[in-house]
């Protein structure tokens, strides 16, 4: 799957994953009320309104982007009606080319372990017949439970060619309560992005170099960055934290190897409720997909700046 990635990066020329994290409080207020006209201020008229917020901007965006990533967690807020959209997401964002990080953010014991990975990048076996659930390309993943709770999404990768991300250190101003520890002389961190390293050596791309075991680690804290790209030199690097948190294009670079690959930076709120912010205020609720557009444009070209 990192092959996919990044023959799309390349292509569109844009090392950028738009986070598709729908809020109630970001869907303009006319897709709200055809929603709830339809199906009442219920579960199903949010999930709906959610449906139609996606669309928008998938369309709007596809065409300038490698990638896309879903969380989770806003769909599930909605139960089974927020499932059932984040599922069209991710089949409609197939549909239209992009490579789909499921942002799930999973790691537990290995049985457990085992069934997310097959639920979410593999096949489950019913019967004869093997189906793909939610079927992302490429996955977050908790590795608090050690080579436990991770090997069984890399044998999942191995067998699927998919990938996962897998969180080292995370841009949350809290993030150092337990990432920042220092262990046997350097940080936690290090110790995870040792274990990338081992995590991903089996199932190291040919054509690229690249493992299809990437890390997560946020744009919020460059300095360590630094010092994670060089330990992990043949991991892609999630990099969330740009734009809403605060990170921008001059604090990236470091993320990315000397062949101008490596990362790939993503921006949710700063892209999908860009109608908001001042600068694009101009084009109205009407024109929400329209600002998420023009925000990728912006974004594109303060990368591109950044990385020259």
């Amino acid at each position: 799957m990192i092959d996919r990635l990044i023959e799309g990066i390349k292509k569109k020329e844009a090392p950028i994953v738009v986070g598709l994290d729908p809020n109630l409080s970001f869907v303009p207020e006319y897709i709200k009320k055809k929603a709830f006209d339809e199906y009442g201020e219920t579960l199903e008229g949010a999930a709906n309104a959610f449906k139609e917020y996606n669309k928008g901007i998938i369309d709007s965006v596809a065409d300038l982007v490698p990638a896309v990533k879903p969380q989770i967690a806003m769909y599930e807020q909605l139960g089974i009606p927020g499932l059932e959209v984040f599922k069209w997401t991710v089949d409609y964002c197939h549909e239209k080319g992009l490579v789909v990080i499921g942002d799930i953010k999973r790691g537990d014991i290995g049985s457990t372990s085992e069934m997310y990975a097959v639920g979410h990048i593999g096949h489950t076996n019913i019967g004869s017949a093997k189906i793909a659930a939610f079927d992302e390309d490429i996955v977050t993943v908790n590795p608090y439970l050690g080579s436990d709770g991770v090997m069984p999404f890399v044998k999942v990768c191995e067998a699927e060619k998919k990938g996962i991300f897998v969180l080292v250190k995370t841009s949350n101003p809290s993030s150092g309560e337990f990432q920042d520890r220092e262990i046997d002389g350097k940080p936690l961190y290090e110790h995870v992005a040792d274990k990338v390293n081992e995590w991903g050596s089996s199932c190291i791309d040919e054509k690229t170099g690249y493992s299809e075991v990437g890390a997560v680690v946020g744009a919020t804290y460059p300095e360590q960055g630094a010092v994670l790209r060089k330990l992990m030199p043949k991991s892609f690097i999630l990099v969330p934290g740009y734009g809403a948190q605060g990170g921008k294009g001059s604090d990236i670079t470091c993320f990315f190897n000397e062949d101008g690959l490596g990362a790939i930076v993503n921006s949710s709120r700063g892209i999908i409720a860009a109608y908001k912010q001042e600068k694009y205020a101009h084009l109205g609720e009407e024109g929400y997909a329209e600002a998420s557009r023009f925000a990728v444009l912006d974004m594109k070209e303060d990368l591109a700046s950044a990385l020259k």
